[in-house]
């Protein structure tokens, strides 16, 4: 494996495709319904490589995952708008945007879907185990073993979650383009030619994936809150949202880790998200391999 080249691309699935990222370039390669690969390529315009805050470190982890969750939701739009009914109609929320910010709606709509998000995860990952973990107080006085048991609820719903929305046939195959990114990538970080029968032979399972990621999260929040005792729940809510910046900063530092050695910490570290990643990702058919390939051949600028 050539060290130089870990870390230096990576991607996410969208609907019936991949989204592919270098150092200068972002690209979407999708597969549409006549059969025809669509690209699009562009140039990455970073507010946080420009302001130098992916070079300070814990404090960039926040702001490069705000970062990549708006790049993501902007490839998941561009992936979807292929697979549109034409005489599907605009519900009254996208109606409003549209009218009222006109030709920045798109960037409006990715702003709303980014808040509700954002509210949706708080209440399914810190409201709710939380509250959870805070009916045990009344038989259990360790504050150490009580934030265990919420961190536990917390990784429980995690993966439940995953494991349902698996069952779905079209999410089942958005995990196979997961797949499909990871072994393109471990083709390219191997040095191999970019082609089906080169990418076919990985695993599908990759230490630097967005999965591990989480997983990296839910476990430093358990350390990470255990500081601050068990206090009020109303206490205890404002000190786990207020701490999210710092978690996803700890955490972004231990996937740098992980992408720049592979020795046996950092597969001990990246193991549990690897074993998770068994249900967010599904092996790929070689057409979905073409397409993580185009998006990773012009992320690379090769095409």
């Amino acid at each position: 494996m050539n060290k130089e080249k870990l870390g230096k691309v990576g991607g996410q699935a969208v609907i019936e495709g991949v989204m592919m990222q270098s150092q200068n370039y972002r690209a979407i390669a999708v597969r549409k319904s006549d059969g025809e690969i669509e690209v699009k390529k562009e140039r990455i315009k970073s507010w946080v490589k420009d302001k130098k805050i992916d070079k300070i470190p814990f404090l960039r982890g926040a702001f490069i995952l705000i970062d990549t969750m708006i790049s993501g939701m902007n490839s998941l739009n561009f992936s979807s708008s292929f697979f549109l009914e034409e005489e599907e109609e605009e519900d009254a929320i996208d109606r409003f945007l549209k009218k009222v910010f006109k030709d920045k709606a798109n960037d409006a709509i990715v702003a709303v879907s980014l808040i509700i998000s954002l509210l949706l995860s708080i209440g399914i990952f810190v409201l709710i185990p939380t509250f959870l973990g805070g009916l045990f107080a009344k038989v259990i006085n360790n504050h150490i073993i009580l934030n265990l048991i919420e961190g536990a609820i917390r990784i429980a719903i995690l993966i439940s979650y995953m494991a349902l929305v698996s069952l779905n046939s079209d999410i089942k195959r958005v995990f196979q383009y997961h797949g499909a990114e990871h072994k393109s990538i471990y083709c390219y970080e191997n040095d191999l030619e970019l082609t089906v029968e080169n990418a076919r032979k990985f695993g599908r399972l990759h230490p630097r994936c967005g999965t591990n990621f989480l997983f990296i999260v839910m476990f430093t929040s358990i350390i990470l809150f255990s500081f601050f005792g068990w206090p009020n729940p109303l206490l205890r809510i404002t000190i786990r949202i207020v701490c999210i910046p710092i978690v996803a900063g700890i955490a972004y530092e231990i996937i740098k880790f992980l992408g720049k050695y592979n020795n046996i910490l950092s597969k001990i570290v990246a193991y549990p998200g690897m074993m998770m990643q068994k249900i967010t990702t599904k092996e790929p058919d070689d057409e979905q391999l073409e397409v993580a390939l185009t998006a990773l051949k012009a992320a690379l600028n090769e095409k």
